[in-house]
């Protein structure tokens, strides 16, 4: 993750973000997978890059207001800092002319298409009876990366969520680890309804978000 990690604090015109997206397009049969779908509002800007299972946040900087529905050329980058990133991990993608629900178009990223994730994860974690172990020096992340094994590698989280109410429409488990920037959305039926954190350890990672944090990661 250390060089998506990097990518933190870019504008959208810079070359290092557009040398990335482009390593990834490589990896891809779609056409024009650099062509984000932008969508625009006062307080941030979103760039989906939907076949590169990629969604890219962006924070207006000084009195920047970016008007809504602006095309990319409208933008003024220099103005824009990418604040995160959410990588998709959606084996079966939808097709966006199914219907206009969030789910939908959650469900209309193709996965993140470069593994494994490679996490760099140093420090100590507390086992179960609370004594500090050293934490492996990285994690790769795949396609099939369990809530297991996150929390093995990881240490249990600093912010979690999600799983309640009934299996239908409730809201995936979530976990965040605050000090190492990343925050895991885990999907399928394992992932919902009243037992989901009985059920959670054996739920594949859906999203992954990284952000800026203190610590290192």
């Amino acid at each position: 993750m250390s060089q998506l990690k990097n990518l933190i604090g870019l504008n959208p015109s810079s070359p290092e973000l557009s040398q990335y997206l482009y390593s990834l397009a490589k990896h891809v049969s779609y056409p024009n997978a650099v062509v984000p779908e932008v969508k625009s509002y006062r307080d941030a800007v979103y760039l989906n890059y939907y076949s590169l299972g990629l969604s890219l946040l962006f924070t207006p900087q000084g009195d920047y207001k970016p008007k809504p529905g602006l095309k990319f050329s409208a933008l003024d980058t220099e103005q824009l800092v990418l604040d995160s990133m959410d990588i998709y991990n959606i084996p079966n993608p939808v097709s966006r002319t199914q219907g206009t629900s969030t789910r939908i178009a959650e469900l209309a990223f193709s996965s993140f298409p470069q593994f494994p994730l490679v996490f760099d994860v140093s420090g100590e974690i507390k086992d179960k009876d609370g004594k500090l172990m050293p934490r492996p020096a990285q994690l790769k992340a795949g396609e099939k990366t369990s809530g297991k094994e996150f929390v093995e590698h990881l240490g249990e989280p600093d912010r979690k969520g999600g799983g309640a109410g009934p299996s239908s429409g409730s809201i995936g488990i979530w976990c965040e680890w605050t000090k190492d920037g990343l925050m895991i959305e885990f999907g399928g039926d394992e992932a919902k309804g009243p037992q989901a954190w009985e059920r959670g350890k054996d739920a594949v990672w859906k999203v992954i978000t990284i952000f800026s944090s203190s610590g290192s990661c």
